[in-house]
């Protein structure tokens, strides 16, 4: 079992900058990968960034050169910082991960960008 909690959401400017950050219980060294998703109101959940074991990273286009996702083994976290918050970037974001074929997933944290 893996368990992950979000935080860092909140509101900011358009243009603004935020970093969420994931906590994973146990470690993450194992997990295939870690990314980030989210869903804005009346839409579908979107992959944000993904980031795999072996290194590799996919972004939406429509985050790219604007959000960077990392991860820290020691601490066991992933972070997304994200630049040049748009409104369209409005959400809750999940993180979530993949171990063993199982997916998990955070609560979610709100993000609320005003234009």
């Amino acid at each position: 079992q893996v368990q992950l909690v979000e935080s860092g959401g909140g509101l900011v400017q358009a243009g603004g900058s935020l970093r969420l950050s994931c906590a994973a219980s146990g470690s993450i060294f194992s997990i295939n990968a870690v990314g980030w998703y989210r869903q804005a109101p009346g839409k579908q959940r979107e992959l944000v960034a993904r980031l795999s074991s072996g290194g590799s990273i996919n972004y939406a286009d429509s985050v790219k050169g604007r959000f960077t996702i990392s991860r820290d083994n020691v601490k066991n976290m992933v972070y997304l910082q994200m630049s040049s918050l748009k409104p369209e970037d409005t959400a809750v974001y999940y993180c979530y991960a993949v171990k063993g074929g199982d997916d998990y997933w955070g609560q979610g944290t709100q993000v609320t960008v005003s234009s």
